[in-house]
């Protein structure tokens, strides 16, 4: 299957499933290319975007795992 680039945004509204967040993401950690943290205290969120390089079936494992998680929103877009 092609490797495609893409990246993922997460907003985390629930702190309590931050742990289970970074397990799952260091559990894909063969696909990211890069991740940026962004806290916005403020307004009781966070962001974490990651850029990734994998198939669509990794990069799809990776986000449905995230989005089953309680006060996280997960959108995903890829490259052609």
């Amino acid at each position: 299957m092609e490797k495609r680039i893409g990246t993922v945004i997460i907003l985390i509204e629930s702190s309590g499933q931050v742990e289970r967040l970074n397990r799952i993401i260091s559990s894909h950690s063969d696909l990211i290319l890069g991740r940026q943290g962004i806290p916005l205290r403020e307004k009781q969120v966070n962001i974490v975007s990651l850029v990734l390089e994998g198939t669509t079936d990794e990069i799809g494992s990776l986000t449905g795992k995230l989005g089953r998680l309680d006060g996280i929103r997960v959108r995903s877009v890829l490259a052609n």
